[in-house]
């Protein structure tokens, strides 16, 4: 399927621009479509999912027909749809949500994880230890229990037999320094190491503690690069930071971060040369 989130922001773009082209402030497309000035800023900024009267009323107010009438039918039809984490709702924390959304009609994924484990990638003993830690900090946004099966769900929908393409970097430094008990981290790398076994389209190298020069300033936070199949859908950064993730779909922005990530990548080590140091990590001892 098509991600819902990208095509509400594709849908905002294209209202946006559409107004303008017209002259017309917001303000007054509101009163024309009989709707409240804050519906529609909401409705340009994609922060709900579009009724499809409601965007045929904006075409016609705004005068759109023929091939761009139909073009954007279309798109608010994708953005409306619901998918399998909207059953969920915001038990599965919004965060996630958000990250099952855009990885459920990605072409290709790509992730830097400086501290710590990929989401899809973890095991449920690694998330449960990882939700008692949080709830130790504060008060937890989502149901445990719903957000450990919905990030099953996230991992078989990537791994589905047409899904994306795969790639992570994970720095040494996650596997060396973690808050988890011992025995929850190794089986978490054995996982690791199985994964990208039985997975042809999953990738996993890791940043060593001590890589060679790599020309750029190391990325400090989180963050994941995303491409669609359909060109006109703009590639995709969103980085993670502790209270929220900031979404980048301009140009020049998301070029920094696939710089970024370049750069790391081309310091890492490679498949073969990870899988031995997450081998190496998992079970330090050498023992059988």
């Amino acid at each position: 399927m098509t991600s819902p989130f990208v095509r509400r922001r594709r849908l905002a773009a294209e209202l946006r621009a559409l107004r303008e082209h017209r002259g017309m402030t917001a303000g007054r497309l509101s009163q024309l479509i009989h709707q409240s000035r804050m519906k529609v800023s909401r409705l340009e900024n994609a922060h709900i999912r579009p009724d499809l009267a409601e965007i045929i009323k904006i075409l016609d107010v705004l005068d759109v027909t023929g091939d761009k009438w139909n073009q954007i039918v279309r798109i608010a039809c994708d953005a409306a749809e619901k998918g399998w984490w909207d059953a969920y709702g915001d038990a599965m924390g919004p965060r996630q949500r958000l990250y099952a959304d855009i990885e459920s009609g990605a072409k290709t994924i790509r992730e830097y994880h400086p501290s710590g484990m990929p989401g899809i990638l973890q095991t449920p003993e690694f998330t449960w230890a990882m939700i008692e830690l949080a709830k130790a900090e504060s008060q937890v946004p989502f149901v445990p229990e719903r957000l450990v099966a919905a990030r099953l769900e996230r991992r078989r929908a990537v791994l589905r037999t047409d899904g994306p393409v795969y790639e992570a970097v994970i720095d040494e430094l996650a596997l060396r320094r973690y808050a988890v008990p011992p025995e929850v981290m190794r089986a978490q790398l054995r996982h690791l190491i199985a994964t990208t076994e039985q997975e042809p389209r999953v990738s996993i190298r890791v940043l060593p503690l001590q890589p060679g020069p790599s020309g750029s300033l190391p990325p400090q936070s989180p963050f994941y690069l995303f491409t669609f199949p359909d060109p006109t859908d703009p590639p995709m950064a969103v980085v993670e930071t502790v209270a929220a993730d900031l979404v980048h779909t301009e140009s020049a922005e998301v070029s920094r971060y696939v710089r970024r990530y370049e750069h790391v990548l081309k310091a890492a080590l490679t498949e073969d040369e990870s899988r031995t140091l997450l081998a190496d990590a998992a079970d330090p001892t050498g023992s059988p």
